[in-house]
């Protein structure tokens, strides 16, 4: 498929497109539109433009974001791969909640303009399915989201949840609904995720077409030809069962060494996860005698934590100082940034 064609079962909110006619329209929401939609205008403009790439920021997530070219071939090779892991087919109804200026929300309306999905747009906000009982064959959301939309979840068949980690609480409550929920693996430079698993699983499948490695660190080395032409080298600290198949442990600038001893504050977090329900997270902090300590950080206005709280922690594990944080500062797409909301 060009980039330049639309799949005949593509809607865009209950209507049929071309190609020139939704140009068109690309026009009157770049002019007259909200800004979500401006923003969809702009990415449908540069998806039938004459350049074989779109221009997109990264989320900033480990740093300032930047501009990346991606091509628009990787961009349907994605699309398709995604077809086939969860099995979509043309027609399915899905529908776009996610900022079109980042990846995620990008390739949503890519993967319906090449499978031929029917496609509603609403409103990127925190509650994406208010007032909407309309069912979905396939939905993306961060986890925001999908606590903003638990009363509704019963009417999606698949959703699939990234940008941030979901917490311990929320996948429990996933668990009592009747929608598949996947947790998926990508980055803006793999074209969104390149793996994905089931809530309840471990460990992440790759899609069709990828090839997992680690290197001397233990960190995922990620070969995907149809989507990145070189391979990509992550931080992310990953127990490798075989060349499709891994679990993640954290990411490897996150790991605290207190005192001789290395922690790992993504498995801590899972720990405590089951002892508080405000958002928190843990970090190093430089210490005089420890090099670092471990502090935890709750997003909470300030209240006393039992011992209980702690008891699956080793000694070493156990937080040596306790900080609230009245709203935490995160990225666009809600991830925490850790080191800002440290005092």
């Amino acid at each position: 498929m060009k980039c330049n064609e639309v799949h005949p079962f593509f809607k865009l909110n209950g209507q049929s497109f071309q190609g020139d006619a939704l140009c068109e329209m690309a026009i009157s929401l770049i002019k007259d539109g909200e800004p979500h939609e401006k923003e969809l205008g702009q990415l449908i403009l540069q998806w039938f433009d004459d350049n074989d790439h779109v221009i997109l920021l990264t989320s900033g997530t480990t740093g300032n974001p930047k501009e990346i070219k991606l091509s628009k071939q990787a961009m349907i090779n994605s699309a398709k791969a995604t077809a086939d892991f969860f099995k979509l087919e043309r027609g399915d109804k899905a529908l776009l909640c996610l900022p079109t200026r980042y990846i995620a929300g990008k390739m949503m309306f890519v993967r319906a303009v090449v499978l031929g999905l029917d496609l509603d747009f609403v409103v990127p906000s925190s509650f994406p399915m208010e007032n909407n009982d309309t069912c979905y064959d396939f939905v993306a959301m961060v986890p925001l989201q999908v606590q903003g939309s638990l009363s509704k979840l019963n009417n999606i068949k698949k959703l699939i949840v990234g940008g941030a980690k979901l917490s311990s609480s929320l996948k429990e409550l996933l668990l009592e609904k009747k929608c598949e929920t996947y947790e998926t693996y990508g980055m803006t430079e793999t074209v969104t995720h390149i793996a994905a698993k089931r809530i309840e699983d471990d460990y992440f499948t790759a899609l069709p077409n990828v090839t997992l490695s680690v290197d001397d660190r233990n960190c995922l080395v990620i070969d995907a030809p149809l989507v990145a032409d070189k391979q990509v080298v992550t931080n992310d600290l990953v127990e490798l069962k075989d060349h499709h198949t891994f679990k993640w442990i954290g990411r490897i600038d996150n790991v605290i060494n207190s005192g001789g001893i290395k922690l790992f504050p993504e498995q801590i977090e899972e720990k405590l996860a089951h002892y508080i329900s405000d958002r928190f997270f843990v970090i190093g902090k430089t210490d005089e005698a420890l090099g670092n300590k471990l502090v935890l950080v709750i997003e909470s206005e300030p209240y006393d934590l039992t011992e209980e709280t702690f008891s699956e922690l080793t000694v070493y594990e156990k937080p040596k100082e306790i900080q609230f944080v009245a709203q935490f500062k995160e990225t666009p797409t809600g991830k925490i940034i850790r080191r800002e909301n440290l005092k």
